[in-house]
């Protein structure tokens, strides 16, 4: 099995209006890719690879740095932002029964004035990506609504206030350093196994590999990076929301072969419903108890980070 790869042309950012016949066949192939593998290839979206590799190439400007120039902005130094700012290799687990994962990462999550930045210049274009990356998940998550015979807008209502205060939605910057294999605990990866936990992730990958996801054939499949594409997973809340409809899969992050020095970089956009949004079952059953979107999401990021 492959995940597919779907040309979003007639919702790319560059349209300004779609016609319904090409909303429902997006929907269409969308439904296929989200029910039974969780994952899909969009290409055309409007987002270049330009844009992607300007903002990895800032942010491995900043993970490059000597540890003491990073550890001002550590998470959990922003007071109400707590998911927002630097985490060091090792001190998240995805999957908690192994040790912490080999990558760094840096939060955006907030771009409120009293927080610290890097540089202005990290600033501007992490907002940049942050907005165009918002922008096509709203549109995303409008084909998504069609595709399952709901209003066009059930899950936009949800998301209304990405960007702000009252929500979640995460721009994660990721950087896996070289592997030392001598030094490498059992059973570590460069990120454990794991499902999502809003609604959508968005992916934008560099050419070093290891991304893998389990498909429901009970095995692993690669899930490499395509240039000029973004690679787009269901998470948990929506696998809720749509009473197991669209399947939120697991996926991780291997290491390298041993000798292989390469690093890997990743950006990803963890698309979150507004937190008070109460996610109830969208077929009307009691498949899944209601549950407010930012608790779940700060009981799973509690679990990752070890947070009392």
């Amino acid at each position: 099995m492959n995940i597919p790869i779907i040309d979003f042309s007639p919702c790319n950012l560059g349209e300004n209006s779609v016609l319904d016949e090409h909303i429902v066949d997006l929907g269409r192939q969308l439904k296929s890719s989200f029910t039974e593998i969780g994952f899909v290839y969009l290409k055309n979206t409007g987002i270049t690879q330009e844009e992607v590799e300007q903002v990895m190439d800032i942010s491995k400007t900043f993970f490059l740095q000597p540890v003491e120039m990073k550890v001002p902005f550590r998470r959990g130094s922003f007071a109400n932002f707590h998911n927002h700012g630097w985490v060091s290799s090792e001190a998240e687990s995805l999957n908690p029964r192994r040790p912490g994962d080999l990558k760094e990462a840096f939060n955006s999550m907030s771009f409120h004035n009293d927080i610290h930045w890097p540089s202005p210049a990290f600033k501007d274009r992490q907002l940049s990506f942050y907005q165009r990356c918002r922008e096509l998940s709203l549109r995303v998550l409008r084909v998504m609504a069609i595709s399952l015979g709901l209003e066009p807008e059930v899950f936009l209502h949800a998301h209304r206030h990405i960007g702000g205060e009252k929500n979640g939605t995460t721009l994660r910057s990721l950087y896996y350093p070289p592997v030392n294999s001598e030094l490498v605990k059992e059973d570590q990866l460069r990120c454990g196994e794991h499902s999502d936990y809003g609604s959508i992730t968005l992916v934008f990958q560099s050419q070093a590999g290891g991304l893998q996801v389990l498909s429901t054939s009970g095995e692993y499949i690669p899930a490499p990076c395509i240039p000029g594409t973004v690679l787009i997973n269901i998470a948990d809340l929506m696998q809720r929301w749509t009473s197991d409809h669209f399947i939120s899969a697991i996926h991780r992050v291997l290491l390298p072969p041993a000798g292989n020095s390469s690093t890997r970089q990743s950006l990803a956009f963890f698309v979150q419903p507004d937190d008070d949004y109460l996610i109830t079952c969208c077929d009307g059953s009691n498949k899944y108890p209601a549950v407010k979107s930012g608790d779940y999401l700060n009981d799973r990021l509690a679990a990752a980070h070890g947070d009392s």
